[in-house]
C-alpha cells in the first residue's frame, strides 16, 4: 500500500468501526446485548414476543397493543409462499443442503415480490415483512417435502414461534416449546455487525435490492464459523455420546489444537448474555423431554473448557442441546438461525438505505512491486 495513506491493517477487521447504527449495542466487557436501548435480559424476562422485537428493531420503539396486533396480522397473512417458490421446493433435490435451498429460494422469491422494482422505503418495509413471514415457511416446507410429507397451510393467527412448529409438524407446540423457541428467536434476532449482517449492509450499500442483500447474508450465515456453529456443537455432543467420555474427548481435542465449537467470541470478554438464557432453557427442555444427558454433557464441557482455556460459551453452545431436546433436526439449526436473524438483517438494510454510503474498505498489499514484463516468446 502506498505511503501516503493513513490506513493500517487489522486482521478480520477486529474492532474496526465501519459505520454508526441505532439498532444494536454490544458491551463486550460487561457482557450486555441491547436492542434499541433495551437490554435483552429485560426483553426476555419481561415476556416480550419475537414480533415485538422485530417491530422494535425496525422502528426504534416497542409497539403498543394496536400496533402489535396490526404488525402480527401483516406478518401472518404473508406466510404463504408464491406458487413458483413452492414449485421450486418441490423440484429441488431432496438431499440438498437446507441453507443452499433457503439461499436460492429467497433469491427466487424476490422476483415474485409484488414490490419488486420499487425501492421506496415503504416498499422495502413491505419486502422485509414478507421475508420475516416467508423464510420460516421455506425452511419448514422444504423439510416436510424432503421427508415425503405434504406442505402445511400457514395459520395467519399464530405467533411466529408457534407457527414454525405448526408448519414443521402440522401441530401447534406445547406452552413450554412455544415460549422457549420465542426466547431463542429473540436472542438470535440481531448482533450488531456480525459477518452476515455486514455482508447484507455491503450489498445494500451498492443500492442493490433487499432480496439481494438478504441472499448475501444467508450465504454468509451458512459458514460453520458463523451460523453453522450450533449444528457443529450438536454433532460434537452426538460424537461424544456419553457423559463418561466428555473429559477424554475434550482433553484430546485440546491437545490436538482442535477448535471446540460454541466457545469464545470476538466481542465478549465475559459470558455471552444469550448463553445465560439458553443454558436454563436447555436444562428445562431436557427435563421435559425426560433426558437431560445432552445438557449434563454440555455443562461438563463448559466447565472443562473454562478451566483449561478460560473460554466462555457463546450463543451456539446451549442452543444446540435445547433445539435437540425440542425435537428439531440438527440440519435445521442454521436455517432456524436465519428465521430469527432476518429481523436484524432487514433492520440493518433499512437503516443502510436511510443513510447510505458505499462500503469500500482498503487492503494492505503484500505482493511484489515493480516487476518487469517479459514477452511470451521470452518466457
Amino acid at each position: 500500500m502506498s505511503k501516503d495513506t493513513d490506513t493500517s491493517f487489522v486482521a478480520g477487521l477486529e474492532d474496526v468501526v465501519s459505520n454508526t447504527s441505532d439498532i444494536c449495542f454490544l458491551d463486550g466487557k460487561e457482557g450486555r446485548l441491547v436492542y434499541q436501548g433495551y437490554n435483552i435480559h429485560d426483553l426476555v424476562n419481561g415476556g416480550a414476543s419475537f414480533e415485538e422485537v422485530v417491530y422494535l428493531l425496525w422502528h426504534g420503539d416497542l409497539p403498543n397493543r394496536q400496533q402489535l396486533d396490526e404488525f402480527k396480522h401483516q406478518i401472518g397473512r404473508q406466510r404463504s409462499l408464491p406458487e413458483p417458490v413452492l414449485n421450486f421446493l418441490k423440484a429441488v433435490r431432496k438431499d440438498a443442503n437446507a441453507m443452499e435451498v433457503l439461499r436460492t429460494a429467497v433469491s427466487f422469491a424476490g422476483i415474485y415480490d409484488p414490490d419488486n422494482g420499487d425501492e421506496s422505503y415503504e416498499a422495502n418495509v413491505r419486502k422485509a415483512t414478507r421475508l420475516v413471514a416467508q423464510i420460516p415457511t421455506i425452511v419448514t416446507t422444504f423439510e416436510r417435502i424432503r421427508n415425503g410429507q405434504d406442505p402445511v397451510e400457514p395459520d395467519p393467527d399464530l405467533s411466529a414461534a408457534s407457527s414454525f412448529f405448526q408448519l414443521l409438524t402440522g401441530r401447534q407446540p406445547n406452552e413450554f416449546t412455544e415460549r422457549a423457541f420465542n426466547i431463542a428467536l429473540i436472542l438470535h434476532a440481531d448482533h450488531e455487525l456480525n459477518a452476515s449482517t455486514f455482508s447484507a449492509r455491503v450489498t445494500a450499500a451498492t443500492l442493490s435490492d433487499m432480496y439481494s442483500a438478504i441472499t448475501s447474508a444467508i450465504g454468509t450465515l451458512k459458514g460453520p464459523l458463523h451460523g453453522g456453529a450450533n449444528e457443529q456443537v450438536m454433532r460434537m455432543l452426538l460424537e461424544i455420546g456419553e457423559i463418561s467420555r466428555v473429559e477424554s474427548y475434550i482433553e484430546e481435542a485440546l491437545a490436538q489444537k482442535r477448535k471446540i465449537m460454541g466457545f469464545g467470541h470476538r466481542v465478549y470478554r465475559t459470558e455471552d448474555p444469550r448463553a445465560t438464557h439458553l443454558r436454563k432453557l436447555s436444562q428445562q427442555a431436557g427435563e421435559l423431554a425426560g433426558d437431560t444427558k445432552w445438557f449434563e454433557m454440555s455443562q461438563k464441557i463448559e466447565r472443562l473448557v473454562k478451566e483449561k482455556k478460560g473460554l466462555n460459551p457463546n450463543v451456539d453452545f446451549y442452543s444446540a442441546s435445547m433445539y435437540y431436546s425440542l425435537g428439531l433436526p440438527t440440519h435445521l439449526y442454521t436455517p432456524i438461525f436465519a428465521c430469527s436473524r432476518i429481523s436484524g438483517w432487514t433492520a440493518h438494510v433499512l437503516e443502510q438505505y436511510r443513510n447510505n454510503r458505499l462500503i469500500r474498505p482498503r487492503a494492505e498489499y503484500t505482493g511484489p512491486t515493480n516487476r518487469q514484463f517479459v514477452p511470451l516468446s521470452e518466457r
